[in-house]
């Protein structure tokens, strides 16, 4: 099995071209979906899927690679779950991140991430208030808090 450090370094290559929205390097959100795992008491294979929870969805690791790669199980399945599907409806989405164990604490801090206000204030406004938007409905499908 990869250790957390070979996933968090894999995640890093697999994603060093890669810029958020804000123009911000990638890895600085993967960093702190991981942490923010770690810190609301995730175990290590939801940290490791916290690492690679956009890898596929980017095309920044393939879905074959995922499937051989020396994960467990359960944390390929995290990763599954959080990989949204072209056209699915965010009902869907949420639905299987429900229904697959672990996977809803890795998206509680994603989310958490991205609606930071903070990272927020580095967009223009229309795009902050659909994202604002956009994460507070699935925040709702999810059942879980408003964001503070």
């Amino acid at each position: 099995m990869l250790t957390l450090a070979e996933v968090e370094a894999l995640a890093r290559r697999a994603h060093a071209a890669q810029t958020d929205k804000a123009g911000r390097p990638y890895t600085e959100h993967l960093e702190a979906v991981a942490e923010g795992v770690r810190a609301r008491g995730g175990d290590d294979e939801q940290i490791a899927a916290a690492w690679l929870h956009d890898a596929v969805e980017d095309d920044a690791l393939s879905r074959e690679w995922l499937d051989t790669a020396a994960l467990t199980d359960r944390t390929k399945a995290v990763v599954l779950a959080l990989t949204k599907r072209a056209g699915e409806p965010q009902e869907g989405y949420a639905e299987r991140i429900l229904a697959t164990p672990g996977a809803l604490l890795v998206k509680e801090s994603d989310l958490a991430h991205n609606a930071d206000p903070a990272r927020l204030a580095a967009l223009d406004p229309p795009t902050r208030e659909r994202l604002t938007q956009k994460y507070a409905t699935m925040r709702a499908l999810l059942g879980l808090r408003p964001q503070p």
